[in-house]
């Protein structure tokens, strides 16, 4: 008898010591495969897209700022968006930098999940602006009488709160479901920064119940915008196929090009690892964070070369400003 109360104490303990959470601090591993002798050139790597993020966004911010006739709708869309793309960069590229440079990969609890919860406010932030940016061009084509009236600075300004508003939903209830978690293995994020996979992956209990409530969630902020996103660009299609002239329908793609591509480069490589983790491809640990860190990084910086290039506004303030430089010059 007494021995079976010792085994049920024993038990008891056990259970409780295994639902505390021992890790009080993570530390970011980023490319595990990653020799430490390319630490230096993988730092340096992230320094320099860091900087081109950087500047790249900045330039559109301060053109914004100085020039009134950018002053629309389509522009306080692309404002948002740069906004969003410079903090989530800020948000994940500075300690991945410092992990290699420094050798400073340790993260403290808290900070691990408000750096997760950030990753996926930007995250929703963006999908959301994606869809605002494609809801202007749908009225903008297949309505273009009624678009001064729907769309207009007033509008946009309330559609671009509410989508920075909505963002905190999806974020904070993954983070309020996976921070009473105990961790008390492993405390290595085998990820460049702190996402919800990578915590959750190290709770000492089954992750199941909390991934796919999670899981969920990532398809409804990322398929609920692009199912609107496609309709929107099926429906232009179709309007554009009724344009007569050829060069009518050329010119009104043209003001598509654009957002087309900043739209492909979001949610293209996102979806195919989703699809892939589900119907059972397996990438190896490193080439999947490579995936990631492509489709993480490569929209904030190729963005402000698409907005610079693909937006008449924009491209000829930037014609007017080389000229001038020119003619400083000579």
């Amino acid at each position: 008898m007494m021995s079976d109360k010792v085994l049920v104490l024993r038990e008891h303990i056990t259970m409780s010591v295994r639902n505390q959470s021992f890790v009080t601090a993570f530390v970011i591993v980023g490319f595990p495969g990653l020799q430490p002798e390319f630490y230096g050139l993988a730092s340096t790597v992230l320094f320099l897209v860091y900087c081109c993020i950087l500047i790249g966004n900045v330039v559109v911010i301060i053109l914004f700022a100085t020039h009134n006739v950018l002053h629309k709708p389509m522009y306080f869309i692309i404002l948002n968006l740069v906004v969003s793309d410079v903090l989530f960069s800020t948000t994940t590229l500075p300690k991945i930098i410092a992990r290699y440079w420094f050798q400073a990969g340790a993260i403290s609890f808290f900070g691990c999940f408000l750096q997760m919860y950030l990753v996926h406010y930007f995250g929703s932030v963006t999908s959301l602006l994606l869809l605002i940016m494609a809801l202007d061009r749908y009225v903008s084509i297949c309505f273009p009488l009624r678009y001064p009236m729907i769309i207009n600075n007033s509008t946009i300004h309330i559609l671009n709160v509410t989508a920075w508003v909505l963002a905190h939903l999806p974020s904070l209830s993954m983070v309020i479901r996976a921070y009473p978690l105990p961790y008390c293995d492993s405390n290595k994020i085998m990820q460049c920064y702190c996402d919800h996979i990578a915590i959750t992956t190290l709770a000492c209990t089954d992750r199941v119940p909390y991934s796919f409530p999670a899981f969920v969630v990532a398809m409804v902020v990322l398929l609920g915008p692009l199912a609107f996103i496609i309709f929107s660009y099926c429906s232009i299609i179709v309007a554009v196929v009724q344009i007569a002239s050829p060069q009518g329908r050329l010119k009104t793609l043209s003001t598509c090009s654009g957002q087309l591509i900043i739209i492909a480069l979001y949610y293209l490589p996102r979806c195919f690892i989703y699809l892939a983790s589900n119907i059972g491809i397996r990438f190896s640990t490193d080439l999947r964070i490579v995936v990631i860190m492509l489709y993480s990084l490569l929209p904030p910086m190729i963005n402000p070369l698409i907005y610079c290039l693909r937006t008449d506004e924009i491209k000829q303030i930037m014609i007017k400003r080389f000229r001038r430089i020119q003619v400083h010059v000579q």
